[in-house]
């Protein structure tokens, strides 16, 4: 199924394939996948880029961003220009730059019936690749209104390979025609994250991985798509890995060995892991050697920057007037209550308990809300704020010890976004070392 990048390619889907074929080689090499909209969170992820020598993997979901603007107001063009910014700011090659679509299907159209709601998928997947998408999960394992619950398998692969052909033809179509790289499978929950406590999780069974190959692999043939099934690299299964608002499921690798034994029965594929957020850096470098070639993360890049915001906040606290301060926290927390949209249902329990998950739940719910313009101009006046009056040595370490290490160092400047984008990269800086990054093993 794969085939080597040609020499001096620059084309995005290749060198991606190019670092899958050494895991499937054997290498404990793999990609971490960004999954977040923050412009702060980009530009974190394409500094440990620019360091470590690796890709920029970032993939906007379907919810974040799609042909109507997604919650974050962006449609994919929008999107892929503001990677493309970032990457150029901080001189970091755009042929190192891979943009991905997740969870492209008709997860955002589930309340309409199947045939409207995947009208509006193909349009969505068309508008992704148009604007120089190359790595496309297809997952359309989600029941539209009228639909069987669960949706067949059968049903699901059918479904997939029908957005296929909508991408290989918008690919084709492209004034610069690029391959593109296909991702199949799904992982429970959907996208957005666990909506119930997690008592226990158990791995994909090898059977079910199989079938969903077989499935796709037929549905492909059937719809005219082999060429695109010879393009599909990855397969989303469940490791055995997820969080809910107060706990880790940390991954083992004895309960997952029959699934990553299970590898061996696809030839060229590698398996996608999602949900890793919060796993140890130990746990993610053990996926990687099973065959989880890419590592998606999103909820927990934004978890960090909430923590940094927060601390910084607390700085603020001790050295503005009071008329003068952000009032970060209020601005969060109004907005969300405001808007309950994107944590109600999510956030169980009385008044205070959903208060304490709004603010540190694992899930992170508060990441829809930092596009918010109050709250967005909050965080400009914290920074404004800390700017003007320094943060002093003493707080920056009761509050951010790994980045006062780093100042006091002389690695990192004293400044307020900098910090920000800096405790971010600690994640990430795992993410590199699990993956085989050069900076995180030196």
């Amino acid at each position: 199924m794969f085939e080597p990048p040609t020499p001096g390619s620059s084309q995005p889907a290749q060198v991606l394939r190019d670092r899958l074929i050494r895991n499937r080689a054997g290498e404990p090499v793999g990609v971490t996948s960004v999954c977040s909209a923050h412009p702060l969170v980009i530009e974190a992820a394409a500094m440990q880029a620019v360091d470590d020598g690796g890709l920029l993997l970032v993939e906007a979901t379907s919810n974040q961003v799609d042909q109507y603007g997604g919650y974050t107001g962006m449609r994919p063009a929008d999107f892929a220009a503001l990677v493309h910014r970032t990457a150029e700011r901080v001189a970091l090659p755009l042929d190192r730059v891979v943009l991905g679509g997740d969870h492209l299907g008709p997860n955002r159209w589930r309340d309409l019936g199947p045939d409207e709601a995947m009208e509006r998928a193909e349009a969505l997947v068309a508008a992704y690749v148009r604007a120089g998408y190359v790595k496309i999960h297809l997952d359309c394992s989600m029941a539209c209104a009228g639909d069987p619950v669960p949706l067949p398998g059968v049903l699901v692969a059918e479904r997939a390979a029908r957005l296929a052909r909508v991408a290989e033809k918008a690919a084709g179509e492209r004034e610069n025609p690029v391959d593109l790289v296909y991702v199949i499978g799904t992982e429970v929950p959907v996208p957005g994250g666990a909506q119930e406590t997690i008592d226990a999780l158990a791995p994909t069974t090898p059977e079910s991985a199989r079938a969903t190959v077989a499935e796709h692999q037929a549905a492909f043939t059937e719809a005219g798509a082999a060429t695109a099934w010879e393009q599909v690299i990855a397969l989303v299964v469940q490791p055995g890995v997820e969080f809910d608002h107060v706990r880790v499921v940390d991954y083992e690798r004895a309960a997952a060995r029959q699934l990553s034994s299970a590898i061996a029965e696809f030839p060229g594929l590698v398996f996608e892991a999602h949900s890793t957020d919060y796993q140890t850096r130990t746990a993610l470098a053990d996926l990687v050697r099973d065959s989880w070639a890419v590592l998606k993360v999103g909820p927990g890049l934004t978890f960090a920057l909430r923590e940094a915001l927060f601390g910084l906040a607390a700085i603020e606290d001790e050295l503005v007037a009071e008329a003068d301060r952000s009032d970060l926290g209020t601005a969060l927390e109004a907005a969300m209550l405001t808007d309950p949209t994107w944590w109600t249902g999510y956030y169980e329990g009385d008044p205070d308990q959903q208060r304490l998950a709004r603010r540190y739940s694992y899930s992170d719910r508060s990441r829809y809300y930092w596009p918010d313009p109050a709250v967005a101009l909050a965080v400009e006046r914290l920074f404004r704020n800390l700017d003007m009056t320094g943060i002093p040595m003493p707080m920056l370490s009761q509050y951010l010890p790994e980045q006062y290490r780093r100042v006091r160092l002389g690695e990192l400047p004293a400044q307020a976004r900098a910090l920000v984008i800096d405790h971010v990269r600690d994640v990430l800086r795992d993410y590199a070392y699990a993956c085989g990054q050069e900076e995180a093993s030196a």
